[in-house]
């Protein structure tokens, strides 16, 4: 990880979940981390808990990005966030995108008592994105890794009460699994890229 220590990394979902622990995994690995998320209290308190030196690298920005306007306007916090980590910017073209995926980006699991919706479809489509924008960066002549992480069933905020119930059973993950799985990908060698990894619980069934 050395080659990361004091790069910035932008991570979304991150007021809990998998994005917290993310988040709290690239600063104590050194990195300047911006968070974004809608709830602004889950990042002060998420701040708050980590320890004062990896406080100091994670600066938290309210933002939905799913709202255009919060991403381009002159004032949104994606603008904020640039120019927050300018002074931390080089003239490098190896980064690395990691995009959370999910197993029913690949699949369509059939479990009694969840109903799937849109979710899959969506999943699918990031599995798309990713060899979409890997042929992108590469079309572009830039060093820039892509990976898509496809993890089973993960013990977060996601599942609503009747669901959550019915998860109880299952083998899961936990975030900071996914954040290890996210920290295994981007500390490979330069020549390495880590197209699409796939994580499950021991015991799960689909």
């Amino acid at each position: 990880m050395n080659r990361w220590l004091n790069r910035v990394a932008v991570v979304t979902g991150a007021s809990s979940g998998i994005g917290a622990a993310c988040c709290k995994d690239l600063v104590s690995k050194g990195m300047i981390v911006v968070g974004l998320a809608r709830r602004e209290h889950r990042l002060q308190e998420l701040k708050s808990s980590l320890p004062d030196d990896q406080g100091a690298r994670f600066h938290g920005r309210q933002c939905d990005v799913s709202v255009e306007q919060q991403c381009d306007a002159p004032t949104s916090p994606m603008r904020a966030t640039r120019t927050l980590c300018a002074p931390y910017w080089r003239k490098v073209n190896d980064g690395h995108v990691v995009l959370i995926n999910s197993l029913a980006g690949h699949i369509v699991p059939m479990v009694a008592g969840i109903q799937f919706n849109m979710y899959a479809p969506s999943k699918h489509a990031i599995t798309a994105l990713t060899e979409v924008l890997r042929q992108e960066f590469l079309n572009k002549g830039t060093k820039t890794k892509i990976t898509s992480i496809s993890p089973g069933v993960v013990d977060t905020e996601i599942f609503d009460k009747n669901s959550a119930e019915l998860a109880k059973t299952m083998p899961m993950l936990r975030a900071e699994d996914v954040a290890d799985a996210v920290t295994y990908c981007i500390q490979t060698p330069p020549n390495v890229q880590i197209h699409e990894l796939t994580i499950k619980p021991v015991g799960e069934r689909f």
